[in-house]
């Protein structure tokens, strides 16, 4: 392995935990890509670095179990149509030293949602348009450098916090399901477990991280499910300032409950490939991009799924 594996960021910023969420029927939702900055390098000694993404998934497919269905196919009161999410996600990681550090974490959500309602043989077609801030996430972090500098493994541990709306309605005055919503309510508990290391490859590393999120309570009838997400990925690094990557990326998420929620309609597995790439256009600037596409997929009732979803960004150390 050279030396500039230790030095060089693959492309990836914000952990699992604090990135993604998948939520009902309604098809609001937030990349699936680990784009965990400090779950794929070396403790780098004390300094702030600041991370702005920007993710694109257009979740225009009616699916029931592992099969996509047609929009209306399977009758029900709200027969989903699409949803657009345009999320810009703003990260601060800050590091007090080798072992130790925190995270704090702002989305700003842009949505687009069309379904019918079904009301006494009538189709109405009804619309929500919004750009609204999200669940902000505080995080603390504790890593260790292993057997040699490109080895390192640790957790992080924080909480979501529920400053995100969720009372938006649209211009006929309708509230957005719960789901739909920019928050959930909720205050949830996250705990990550990170690994990266070496491979026996020139230039070659691999990472791993599992993660927790449990909501603590139901809000105003509303608890969105728990979710499990695990990540493995590879990296390669042909030059100093370019890395290649590739991700395996799994989502399990529980049913939603409540009287507000939709428990038919929620819960999912997800299985996706994510190549990335990064390039430093600066010793401590870097820009990334990935494509995110589901191989497997599985919900409970019908939902919403994307094709494909795409994340650009930019970080930078200071």
């Amino acid at each position: 392995m050279s030396a500039s594996y230790a030095r060089t960021p693959v492309a990836a910023l914000a952990a699992a935990c604090l990135t993604t969420q998948a939520f009902a029927s309604c098809g609001s939702a937030f990349c699936n890509v680990n784009t965990n900055w400090v779950a794929q390098l070396p403790p780098s000694g004390p300094g702030t670095r600041l991370d702005v993404n920007f993710e694109y998934i257009d979740q225009n497919q009616p699916r029931a179990g592992n099969r996509d269905v047609a929009v209306g196919q399977i009758p029900q009161h709200h027969d989903e149509v699409k949803t657009i999410n345009r999320d810009t996600i703003l990260r601060l990681d800050h590091n007090f030293d080798e072992n130790w550090g925190f995270t704090a974490r702002l989305p700003l959500i842009n949505r687009e949602h069309e379904h019918i309602h079904n009301h006494r043989g009538a189709k109405l077609l009804e619309t929500w348009s919004f750009t609204q801030p999200g669940d902000a996430v505080l995080a603390g972090r504790y890593q260790i450098q292993g057997e040699h500098p490109a080895n390192t493994y640790g957790m992080t541990w924080g909480l979501k916090l529920p400053t995100g709306s969720y009372s938006v309605r649209n211009r006929a005055g309708e509230l957005a399901e719960r789901s739909l919503q920019p928050g959930t309510g909720t205050t949830n508990a996250v705990l990550s477990l990170f690994w990266n290391d070496t491979l026996p490859i020139p230039d070659s590393g691999w990472f791993a991280q599992a993660v927790g999120d449990v909501p603590l309570y139901t809000k105003d009838g509303y608890r969105p499910g728990n979710q499990l997400l695990f990540d493995i990925g590879y990296t390669y690094h042909p030059l100093d300032e370019l890395v290649l990557s590739l991700q395996l990326n799994t989502l399990k998420k529980g049913r939603d409950s409540g009287p507000e929620a939709e428990p038919n309609d929620s819960g999912k597995l997800v299985v996706a490939l994510s190549p990335g790439v990064s390039y430093a256009v600066f010793d401590n600037t870097h820009l990334y991009g990935y494509v995110q596409v589901p191989i497997y997929q599985y919900v409970n009732g019908v939902q919403l799924t994307a094709k494909w979803a795409g994340l650009v960004g930019v970080s930078t150390r200071f």
